[in-house]
């Protein structure tokens, strides 16, 4: 299933436009539901994932502020300073398109947290069915993370999709072994919390 030029939607413009500015300063990968909407799920979202590789603050800012210069705007309070600090502690932060008389997607970016991430960004891909000159996380991780992690009705039908149109095109034993890592942090998620 390819998507044509006419397929484009806001989500997809919003999205490219965005990851132009970034990958200026940084590598990064688009995840969760908008990899299978972008693959032609039809499924409502407004807001789109980015894990960003963790940089220091002067190359944040530099990238902060070309976002504001091409017309994007942060929806949390606050100077650069604390947006970094959010950053750093975890925490996203969401980017909108400023101006629109609609309302806007947004783009929910965050650090990498773990190896997971950091895993997932050295292995970014670009996936040409999506039409878009965009990098996503691997279709083997998407799967792993929506039926071991997310596990909402969503997720699992999002993951559904993705084995559909990858059927054949994608390492199951790759979806396994992620899906492991991920029991594996979750389980040392759960021992941390137990001990606080």
């Amino acid at each position: 299933m390819e998507r044509q030029v006419g397929d484009r939607t806001i989500l997809d413009k919003f999205t490219e436009e965005f990851c132009e500015v970034i990958e200026k300063y940084c590598k990064y990968i688009i995840c969760s539901g908008f990899v299978a909407i972008a693959h032609g799920r039809s499924r409502g979202t407004e807001d789109i994932d980015m894990i960003i590789e963790k940089i220091p603050f002067e190359k944040f800012k530099n990238l902060h502020e070309e976002l504001l210069k091409k017309g994007f705007q942060c929806i949390q309070p606050g100077n650069t300073e604390k947006l970094y600090a959010y950053l750093k502690d975890g925490v996203s932060i969401r980017y909108v398109w400023k101006s629109k008389s609609f309302a806007p997607p947004e783009m929910e970016v965050k650090f990498a947290k773990d190896e997971l991430d950091e895993e997932q960004i050295k292995e970014r891909q670009k996936l040409p069915l999506t039409g878009m000159d965009i990098y996503f996380s691997s279709i083997e991780s998407n799967i792993a993370f929506k039926e071991e992690f997310l596990r909402a009705e969503k997720d699992l039908e999002d993951a559904r999709h993705l084995r559909i149109i990858y059927k054949g095109k994608f390492s199951e034993d790759k979806v396994n072994k992620i899906k492991e890592k991920i029991k594996i942090r979750n389980g040392k998620q759960q021992k941390f919390e137990k001990n606080f």
